[in-house]
C-alpha cells in the first residue's frame, strides 16, 4: 500500500530534474539569467498568492470568521517572511562568494536562496502527495501529476543561475535535481516518524509559512535581479512567463 504513494511522491520530486534538464539545453548568458530570476520570482508570487494562500484561506473559513481568517493567514505569511530573512543570513553574502565564484557570486546567491526556499517548498508538498496517495490512490496520481507539472519550471529556476556561477550545465541539472529529492525524502520521514503531527490544519499552516519564505525570496533576491543591469527586459518577460505558466498550471491541474 506504501510502495505505489512514496513511487509517486519521488516521480514529482524528480521533475524538477526535468527543469535542470531543460536549462542544459541553453547556454547560461547574462540575458538568461535575468530571464530566469523573473521567470522565479513570478512563479513564486503566482503559487504564493494565486494556490496556496487562498487554498488555506479556504480551509480555515470553516473554523474562523472571514476577518480572522484573513488575519491567520496574513500573520502566517508574515512569519515565513521573517523566516526568510533569517535563513538568508545564513548564506554568505556576494562578497564572500566572490573570492570563489568571480563575477557569478551574484548568481550562487541567487542559486542557494532560490534552492532553499525551494527545498521548503517541496517538503510538505511530498507530505501532501503521499498522504493523498494513501488515502485515494486517484487523487495521489493527479496530485502528484500536478506538483510534477509545477516542479518543472522549479527547477529551471534553480538550474540557470547555479550553471551560469559553476560554468557547469551539468551542475546545474544536479542542483536542480536535488532540490527535488527533499519532496520524497521529507514525505517518507514524516510519514515514518511523525505521522500523527501532519493534520489538515497544521499542512495548511506550513505551507502558507513557505508561501511567505518565497514572497520574501521573490520580492527582495529575484526581483531586484531580474530587473537590474541592462537585462531588465529580459527579467520583465521572465517574471511574465513564469505568472502565466503557472496560472495556467494552477487552473488545468488545481
Amino acid at each position: 500500500m506504501m510502495a505505489s504513494p512514496f513511487l509517486l511522491t519521488t516521480l514529482a520530486g524528480l521533475s524538477t530534474g526535468l527543469g535542470g534538464l531543460i536549462a542544459a539545453a541553453f547556454r547560461p548568458s547574462q540575458r538568461l539569467l535575468a530571464a530566469c530570476a523573473g521567470f522565479a520570482g513570478g512563479v513564486m508570487l503566482t503559487v504564493s498568492l494565486a494556490d496556496l494562500a487562498p487554498a488555506a484561506m479556504e480551509f480555515y473559513s470553516a473554523y474562523l470568521s472571514p476577518l480572522g481568517c484573513g488575519m491567520a493567514v496574513a500573520g502566517m505569511l508574515a512569519a515565513g517572511m521573517v523566516a526568510a530573512v533569517l535563513l538568508s543570513r545564513l548564506i554568505p553574502d556576494e562578497a564572500e562568494l566572490a573570492t570563489r565564484f568571480g563575477d557569478g557570486a551574484a548568481a550562487m546567491r541567487a542559486a542557494l536562496v532560490t534552492g532553499i526556499a525551494l527545498l521548503l517548498h517541496n517538503l510538505p508538498e511530498g507530505v501532501l502527495t503521499l498522504f493523498a496517495g494513501v488515502a485515494d490512490p486517484q487523487l495521489g496520481l493527479r496530485t502528484a501529476l500536478a506538483i510534477a507539472l509545477h516542479n518543472i519550471p522549479e527547477g529551471l529556476a534553480v538550474a540557470v543561475p547555479f550553471a551560469y556561477a559553476t560554468h557547469s550545465r551539468g551542475k546545474g541539472a544536479a542542483a536542480a535535481l536535488a532540490s527535488g529529492l527533499a519532496e520524497p525524502a521529507g514525505a517518507l520521514l514524516a510519514y515514518l516518524f511523525f505521522h500523527d503531527l501532519f493534520t489538515p490544519g497544521f499542512l495548511n499552516g506550513t505551507v502558507v509559512l513557505v508561501a511567505g519564505i518565497m514572497l520574501w525570496v521573490a520580492a527582495a533576491q529575484l526581483l531586484p535581479s531580474a530587473f537590474a543591469g541592462r537585462q531588465r527586459m529580459a527579467g520583465s518577460v521572465g517574471l511574465a512567463l513564469g505568472c502565466l505558466t503557472m496560472l495556467i498550471g494552477i487552473a488545468a491541474l488545481p
